[in-house]
């Protein structure tokens, strides 16, 4: 696995599971299923696996050329969050999402994902993980791609709190 603080969900129903690269803007696709460490996404080892979707990306160019935005839409993809400890798990049908990741002028980029989105947050996030959330409303955080770091910012809507449900 790559560098596991750069692991995270960027907008669930729009590419399942995505890996954002340090000083890559755009999410790229991640091959499912995938597995975490107890202490990474939850206090347990946790893997997702998705299936099915359909996802549309368009970036957004300046005169030089240079991405400043990257809009993610897509919907119908079916998540399954597995406690392997247990072997418990839970199934969410994602009904859609767009996300909209803009590259600030500091290099930091801010995500705000409206619809069906996860994310995962590690011990070395804002605030501090492990946690793993399901949001259906509007999420908004930013990503440092120099140091992998996540800042959690705002939601609004309803929350899982799928460590809670799988514990």
């Amino acid at each position: 696995m790559k560098n596991k603080n750069a692991l995270r969900l960027a907008p669930v129903a729009v590419l399942v599971a995505a890996m954002l690269y340090p000083a890559v803007p755009a999410a790229a696709a991640l091959q499912l299923p995938i597995s975490l460490p107890a202490g990474e996404g939850c206090s347990f080892a946790l893997m997702l696996d998705g299936s099915g979707g359909i996802i549309q990306t368009t970036e957004f160019k300046d005169k030089d050329g240079n991405v400043v935005r990257v809009l993610e839409a897509g919907k119908g993809v079916l998540l399954t969050y597995t406690n392997l400890d247990t072997g418990e798990s839970v199934t969410i049908r994602t009904d859609g999402s767009v996300a909209s990741t803009r590259v600030n002028a500091d290099g930091t980029l801010t995500v705000t994902a409206t619809g069906h989105n996860g994310l995962i947050l590690f011990p070395t996030d804002i605030p501090a993980g492990p946690t793993t959330t399901h949001y259906i409303g509007k999420l908004v955080y930013d990503i440092d791609p120099v140091t992998g770091v996540f800042t959690f910012v705002t939601s609004s809507g309803q929350q899982r709190d799928i460590c809670e449900e799988l514990g």
